[in-house]
């Protein structure tokens, strides 16, 4: 038997995105294979707390700095890190090569308890199924949190499923999301040992 291919993780699955609008100002750095370490300044405390999330469950670094037009409210703010966290990721995972493509993950916390399921599929598509008991936690508006994932699942160009499927606390249907969220990534962007150097798709490239 031919011995198994190198699978540690390639330092290219870094990257760092700048994008300036006249309505934000957002830097991304971001590395799949880190600790689970965050450096956040979204300008909304419960946004930094969910991203949070994402790099804990995740075990990847995130470093978000973002000014954003919050005098008006937070939707292009939270929009658009979607956006630029999306684009990061695309850059990052590169051409996929190796990645088990697919991943999900049941978070509960309490009462509420939460789905969410992935497909790098380089098929953009948000299906969510959210509903939220309050319309604000903290200084986030919960309308914005489909606005995120849009954001994200645009230009990261993948498949995103999310199920809220028990829960009356808004801040705990939110958290079991983001946690969710932050698994799903780490299950679907982990290398496979069966699958080294191969593209997880029958088409020959995703």
């Amino acid at each position: 038997m031919p011995p198994l291919k190198n699978l540690t993780p390639s330092p290219m699955r870094q990257a760092e995105v700048t994008r300036k609008t006249a309505e934000t100002n957002i830097r991304v750095a971001i590395n799949l294979d880190g600790t689970g370490r965050s450096k956040l300044s979204t300008g909304i405390g419960f946004l930094d707390h969910m991203i949070d999330q994402i790099a804990r469950h995740g075990l990847m670094d995130l470093d978000i700095q973002c000014e954003g037009d919050l005098h008006i409210d937070g939707h292009h703010t939270v929009e658009d890190i979607g956006i630029t966290l999306g684009q990061a990721f695309a850059k990052a995972v590169g051409d996929k090569k190796g990645i088990r493509r697919y991943g999900h993950a049941y978070v509960p916390l309490d009462e509420a308890l939460s789905r969410v399921v992935v497909d790098f599929s380089g098929r953009p598509g948000l299906h969510m199924d959210v509903k939220f008991t309050s319309g604000m936690i903290g200084e986030l508006d919960t309308q914005l949190v489909y606005e995120f994932f849009q954001g994200f699942v645009n230009h990261a160009g993948v498949t995103l499923h999310i199920d809220n499927l028990k829960g009356f606390n808004a801040h705990h249907q939110c958290e079991t999301i983001f946690k969710a969220f932050g698994r799903t990534l780490r299950a679907a962007l982990e290398l496979d040992p069966r699958a080294a150097g191969m593209i997880p798709s029958t088409k020959g490239s995703l």
